[in-house]
């Protein structure tokens, strides 16, 4: 199990602790050395130094099925309906974190189906929205995808913003949490990749050596600066 809880080795007051800043990282790929996962492990780390206990769960590595239940259906007649006890477990890490991060690779402008699965079952009806007083509100969520477009280029500002409507405004303010952002990790797969206008792909080299060593460093190190200006560190 992938599951890493990243605590904070200092001494501290009581007071503290109880003050003790949390962090949800949740990674979804099915890969365990994939890119995605790495980006994970990176975030987790640059929380862990600003102070945060970090809970990172692996979706891949938890086992965790994406696929709706009938224990997992919503019950519009019943917001209190008891749902499975892994949807319930997943729900109490939720609530225990002041911020969110899913860290995921762009599948067609969207999320993968194990994120979205996750979503589907877990931020469920009476819990993540359908009440008056949402109980997810005063959380903030950053939602860092991986996408192989070059930055730049006309199709990735159009995906950026249909992944922002989607995820910040339709799920994030929709269940309450009203800070939240989205951002892209641009030419995750080190290699140009331009569709012109009539639907033709073009690839261009792909990096290799140092090369493609240096570019996948200022790729970690976009992902803490997106994680450093959302959160303000």
């Amino acid at each position: 199990m992938r599951s890493r809880l990243y605590w904070i080795q200092t001494p501290q007051r009581q007071e503290d602790i109880m003050a003790e800043r949390t962090a949800l990282v949740v990674v979804s790929h099915h890969r365990p050395d994939s890119l995605t996962a790495h980006v994970g492990d990176v975030v987790a780390a640059r929380l862990k130094e600003a102070g945060y206990a970090v809970d990172l769960l692996d979706l891949r590595a938890e086992g965790f099925d994406p696929r709706m239940t009938t224990a997992d259906q919503p019950d519009w007649d019943d917001r209190e309906k008891i749902y499975s006890a892994e949807a319930r477990a997943h729900m109490a890490r939720v609530l225990a974190a002041d911020v969110i991060v899913p860290v995921f690779p762009v599948y067609w402008n969207s999320l993968p189906a194990l994120l979205k699965g996750w979503i589907d079952r877990v931020w469920n009806y009476g819990f993540a929205y359908g009440r008056s007083k949402p109980r997810l509100a005063g959380k903030r969520m950053l939602w860092l995808g991986l996408a192989g477009a070059p930055d730049g280029d006309d199709f990735a500002a159009w995906m950026k913003e249909t992944l922002d409507r989607v995820l910040r405004a339709g799920i994030s303010f929709y269940t309450g949490i009203t800070e939240a952002a989205v951002e892209v990790l641009f030419d995750a797969e080190g290699e140009p990749q331009i569709v012109d206008d009539e639907g033709n792909l073009t690839k261009g080299e792909a990096l290799t050596g140092p090369e493609r060593t240096a570019h996948y460093e200022r790729m970690d190190r976009q992902a803490e600066e997106h994680l450093e200006k959302f959160l303000g560190l």
